[in-house]
């Protein structure tokens, strides 16, 4: 109702980032003037949808150009079917349009419910199908012949699920289901101070920044030289999102322990730690770290060439420094932020082990704060619990892992869908606690009475 009262958040708009939607498939994009977009097989301009409302289904007509879908029924058009399928052979001749009388009924520009109309009439056997089958026909049909697409507004929930369908090892096979689960046992909310550590593309950043609404502060500690945000664009988050983000690396983590960290230095990137870089599988065994690129002068013999070469390493040498400078800055503003070791929450999810990162960042979180650690493989987690277990400061330990599995919901026709995910990952959470510094850890643990220690031996002996 508010969007038909001309409220601009519901509608399309210049600039926009998208996501569009062809039966299970998805796509992000930003609407970009006169961009042509390659979208399962189809080509299309954005340029007519905006304006439109979200979750509006256009058709793609000739051109590439989108038009909103109007909706016609679709159907049996005597409304007779069969009581059972038993007498259909598929034998491929019950069709009587060919394959070049459909190529021409699109030359001729009939749209895609026209051509299925045209299929459901030449059918012979399609009057014998079962209403089931006859609705199961049409879907086919519909996916084969329809040119159609949907534009959402993203979400968690959509770009999670795009990821997790088209490149699922690029946020390391993290299950949306799973993903949910971590932003709730983080008790991820507004105003509150997030530590991140994720190689999932920014998926796990994003979906953090979302649930926060703008509010409070979110630090992502990265590896490498840079950080890796891809996934939080497709958000299309207002500008003052972004403010609530910081970056720390986190090979500069100890010496923040230590109370080492130089936040003056030039370049805030020297010094390399390797601690927090055991990949859990040789083939993210390359190096995560770049390395300074040595420039060498072009030769030219004319003075000319020299001077335009001089200029240029000038310009480039002041980029550098105004890069430096930003980094500085941003890495003394992060820093400032943990020095208090009084943050409210920690997620990990990443393709390294993540047993000493964990252990590590731990000690910035203040105590009865949640944390949650996700992996795709349980040995890692399993390593995790036990260290904490023997290190104790912390509480209500839980590793698990979630089944999954989507359901047909229709008349008379509800039951699981048969191709299922296998795994969603493994999950390892806990809620952090104060210790007392006076005794060490494994005195705190509890020992057995000594009446029932001797009850034992009595037994034996």
């Amino acid at each position: 109702i508010m969007a038909d009262n001309g409220d601009e958040e519901y509608r399309i708009q210049q600039g926009d980032y998208v996501v569009l939607k062809r039966g299970d498939i998805f796509k992000a994009v930003q609407i970009v003037p006169k961009k042509k977009i390659i979208f399962e097989k189809q080509w299309f301009f954005l340029d007519n949808a905006v304006g439109n409302l979200y979750s509006t289904t256009f058709e793609i007509s000739s051109g590439g150009i989108l038009q909103p879908q109007k909706l016609k029924e679709t159907g049996n058009p005597s409304g007779e079917a069969g009581t059972d399928n038993r007498n259909i052979v598929d034998d491929g001749k019950s069709q009587k349009l060919t394959r070049d009388d459909i190529e021409t009924l699109k030359e001729q520009g009939l749209k895609g419910q026209e051509i299925i109309q045209q299929l459901i009439e030449n059918s012979s056997t399609f009057r014998d199908k079962t209403e089931y089958a006859q609705d199961k026909y049409i879907k086919k049909k519909k996916k084969k012949y329809e040119n159609t697409v949907t534009i959402l507004k993203p979400s968690c929930r959509i770009l999670a699920m795009m990821y997790h369908g088209r490149e699922p090892g690029k946020i390391c096979h993290l299950r949306y289901d799973t993903l949910a689960q971590m932003l709730t046992l983080a008790n991820i909310h507004a105003h509150s101070k997030v530590l991140v550590f994720e190689t999932c593309a920014g998926l796990v950043l994003g979906s953090i920044m979302e649930r926060m609404g703008g509010y409070g502060s979110v630090i992502q500690m990265y590896p490498g030289g840079g950080p890796v945000r891809a996934g939080v664009e497709s958000f299309g988050f207002p500008a003052h999102f972004h403010d609530t983000l910081h970056e720390f690396p986190i090979c500069h983590v100890n010496a923040l322990l230590a109370g080492e960290l130089d936040t003056t230095a030039k370049d805030p990137t020297a010094g390399k730690d390797r601690l927090f870089q055991q990949p859990l599988q040789d083939v993210y065994s390359n190096s995560l770290w770049h390395e300074p690129v040595t420039l060498s002068p072009p030769t030219s013999s004319e003075s000319s060439s020299s001077a335009f070469f001089q200029v240029w390493l000038l310009s480039i040498a002041q980029e550098r420094k105004v890069k430096l400078e930003e980094k500085r800055k941003k890495l003394a503003a992060a820093a400032a932020l943990l020095e208090g070791r009084n943050a409210d929450g920690l997620v990990i999810a990443s393709r390294f082990h993540p047993c000493p990162v964990l252990m590590t960042l731990l000690k910035f979180l203040a105590p009865s704060r949640p944390f949650v650690v996700y992996s795709q493989y349980k040995e890692t987690l399993i390593e995790c619990y036990t260290k904490l277990k023997e290190q104790g400061g912390t509480v209500n330990l839980r590793l698990s892992d979630t089944w999954l599995r989507h359901y047909q919901v229709l008349p008379n026709r509800t039951h699981p869908v048969l191709l299922m995910s296998g795994g969603g990952g493994y999950l390892l959470s806990g809620t952090t606690v104060a210790m007392d510094q006076s005794k060490p850890a494994a005195s705190q643990r509890s020992e057995e009475p000594a009446p029932k220690r001797q009850k034992v031996k009595d037994t034996e002996g």
